[in-house]
């Protein structure tokens, strides 16, 4: 494919608010997880939640958004200047030439959870629960449309944990196809009961922050995040990173585990090789799935082994956000263009005792080199997988 320019990028989520103070957390392998102090019943766990999200008060005229995720959502809105390349995008297109192209997993449940808590004498919802744009899975991407003034496609991705990787691959096809200019690209999950109490149902939350690819690893921690990014021609920006390609893949094997040969998430990675004109010896980093939970790791360790030579070097970064759901796709492709950025291979915090399994490729603690190219993997419940291929400006494959 012709490479996109990612112009802007950011990302909110336990480690720090904006690309300064993420880069900061992975340089110190500072990790955000905390006891948990957020469901409304205990739940011995550990999360990834963003302080202040709560606080965040939107202007009067949005106040009939106001939920946790579009709080979390206009808070990481206002990360690195990023409002600004937005505004400067749109007087360069127009406002229906943008589009806005978010995943998800859950939305704003949160406050429909809130409001079912919170019934009336008769049954019905308190009147400043009155407010159906927070209870449609639509919810985020009309929201995000509606603060930043753009009036292009407006698109919700919910595939699980590759929500939002799969919208670049959205946003690629529009811009190809002539219909758009640019995308705001990303993804917000919020912290809530239902996510909560739904994976620990499944029994794949740790009691314990989680330890990816750890010989012990007893599964996930939860996080939250809200992550952004905007996407134009190349043409307009060759000096900014560049989306060299990207791969989808549905293998269905299961509702929540893994192929047991990684057949879907291969045929992403091999997808994104392809259409990025890439092959595996020229790619550097790799930001892992990795969650934690037994299948998942061994699955991705595997497919690592078997794809790439001993010089690429691969983490999982979720030990340091928790597994953030349909946000992690941006966040850890906002990570893996950190990586590119600064040369900064992020240690996989948490594996203190690497499973056998894992070969040359990982990086168990932080390593200082040129990153030219990085991938970011994203593989969802029902065999949902995406992956993302990045590279530094000025980069031919």
């Amino acid at each position: 494919m012709t490479p996109l320019a990612v112009t802007a990028y950011t990302a909110t989520t336990a480690i720090g608010q904006g690309r300064a103070a993420h880069l900061d957390a992975l340089r110190a392998a500072r990790s955000g997880l905390r006891p948990n102090d957020f469901s409304s019943a205990p739940l011995a766990c550990w999360i990834g939640r963003v302080d202040g999200a709560e606080d965040v008060v939107l202007p009067a005229a949005l106040g009939a958004w106001a939920c946790r995720n579009n709080q979390l959502a206009w808070l990481g809105l206002h990360q690195d200047g990023f409002l600004e390349r937005v505004q400067a995008a749109c007087v360069r297109y127009g406002a229906a030439r943008i589009a806005v192209l978010l995943g998800t997993s859950t939305a704003s449940i949160g406050a429909t959870e809130e409001a079912y808590r919170r019934l009336d004498a008769d049954g019905g919802f308190v009147d400043d629960m009155l407010r159906p744009a927070i209870h449609a899975p639509h919810s985020l991407a009309a929201f995000v449309a509606t603060a930043l003034g753009l009036a292009g496609p407006c698109l919700t991705v919910s595939t699980a944990c590759s929500s939002s990787a799969k919208v670049f691959a959205s946003a690629e096809r529009m811009i190809r196809l002539g219909l758009i200019d640019a995308a705001v690209v990303g993804g917000v999950d919020t912290l809530c009961d239902s996510v909560l109490f739904g994976f620990n149902a499944l029994e794949l939350v740790s009691p314990t922050p989680c330890h990816p690819f750890d010989a012990a690893r007893d599964g996930i921690s939860i996080g939250e995040a809200a992550g952004f990014a905007l996407l134009e021609r190349i043409d307009t920006a060759p000096g900014a990173p560049q989306l060299l390609g990207y791969g989808e893949a549905s293998d269905a094997h299961h509702m929540s585990t893994p192929h047991p040969d990684g057949l879907g998430a291969e045929l992403a990675l091999r997808d994104a090789l392809a259409r990025a004109g890439l092959d595996a010896s020229q790619v550097d980093y790799i930001n892992l799935h990795g969650t934690a939970s037994q299948k998942n790791d061994e699955v991705e360790a595997a497919l690592v082994g078997r794809a790439f030579p001993a010089r690429t070097r691969a983490s999982s970064t979720k030990g340091f956000t928790g597994h953030t759901l349909g946000a992690a796709g941006i966040v850890e492709a906002a990570i893996a263009l950190l990586a590119i950025e600064h040369g900064l291979i992020p240690g996989n915090l948490g594996g203190d005792t690497p499973d056998p399994f894992c070969g040359a490729s990982f990086a168990w603690r932080n390593e200082q080199q040129r990153v030219d190219v990085a991938l970011s993997n994203s593989f969802g419940f029902g065999g949902n997988n995406a992956c993302l291929a990045f590279a530094r400006a000025g980069f031919a494959a």
